[in-house]
């Protein structure tokens, strides 16, 4: 453990040291996987595509607030669903609009929840996102997060029936409109993870406020059970199909991630904890005290010793 902890402070002066850099370069890799992400995905104007238009957006945006990312991946989302039709283009464009419009309003410091959503569906571990933002966020990061989800069905459906929604004939202009508006909108599935995602962060933050002992492992653990549970009797009472085993695992690795995050953010030595007990002219106060655990890290000098002798000295024989 102490070496973990050691480890940790190491990073921790590393980072105050070189934060001037480190910060865009987070904020370009970020940049970078979630436009390669979207070109994956919906990449349906080859030109934008291209892993140049890539680079040159997250080099850009490295410099950038991070909001700055999640509108530039909603310009690119946008240019390509103008690839396939006007109308698709116009429904894009109108709930992206809507949206963040939403966002900017409500929860406007919390652009990487909004790039970071999309990202932990394409990697199979969306659950992670409650789980972590309970504990480092708080309630304000439910739109964000359900923004993030909605963005991601988006391009989803829009990669999966790409012929359809290109389709050119008359006739099939309401019908792309329909199709886009009940399988993002008023799909099962989205309202589902929504709801669960929302109600799950808010049962991690609830109880890792609470003064109670190991208050953030307690979280995570209900977080993860709730969010097992949530999901399958909401697959059942509004039929939906839910894979269970990637529930399941995903979930574990999500709970790994959290307990990460719970180290290197929380991390308290509950051994020593101190009740403290004072008043003033109008109310007694009972305050419980818990030490974080850190330890010094030792720094290594290396001094150099010149063992040469004088030139006038004397030798022995």
């Amino acid at each position: 453990m102490t070496e973990l902890l050691e480890m940790k402070q190491r990073l921790k002066i590393f980072y105050s040291r070189y934060d001037i850099y480190l910060k865009p370069a987070v904020k370009f890799l970020l940049a970078l996987f979630a436009f390669l992400m979207i070109n994956s995905q919906v990449g349906f104007m080859e030109r934008l595509a291209s892993p140049a238009v890539s680079l040159l957006l997250a080099l850009l945006c490295s410099f950038l607030p991070v909001n700055m990312i999640a509108v530039f991946a909603a310009l690119l989302v946008c240019a390509h669903s103008f690839a396939l039709s006007l109308e698709v283009f116009g429904m894009t464009a109108g709930l992206l609009l809507v949206m963040y419009m939403v966002y900017f309003r409500v929860s406007p410091g919390y652009g990487f929840v909004l790039v970071l959503t999309p990202i932990a569906f394409l990697l199979k571990i969306p659950y992670v996102m409650p789980l972590t933002l309970g504990l480092l966020g708080g309630p304000v990061c439910v739109a964000p997060l359900a923004f993030g989800t909605v963005f991601y069905y988006l391009m989803y459906y829009m990669k999966n029936n790409e012929i359809m929604l290109a389709n050119s004939e008359t006739e099939q202009v309401t019908s792309r409109l329909t199709y886009l508006v009940e399988n993002v909108l008023n799909n099962k599935s989205v309202i589902l993870t929504i709801l669960v995602f929302a109600v799950t962060l808010m049962i991690v933050y609830a109880i890792h406020r609470m003064s109670v002992d190991y208050a953030w492992y307690l979280a995570i653990g209900a977080g993860a059970v709730a969010n097992v549970v949530l999901f399958l009797v909401g697959a059942l009472a509004m039929q939906v199909r839910v894979p269970v085993i990637q529930l399941v695992l995903g979930t574990l690795v999500s709970i790994l991630i959290a307990l990460v995050a719970d180290f290197f953010v929380f991390s308290v030595d509950y051994s020593r904890t101190e009740y403290v007990q004072f008043e003033d002219d109008e109310y007694y106060y009972y305050v419980k005290a818990v030490p974080k655990m850190s330890v010094a890290v030792s720094q290594k000098r290396v001094q150099k010793i010149n063992s040469r002798r004088k030139s006038g000295g004397r030798r022995r024989h």
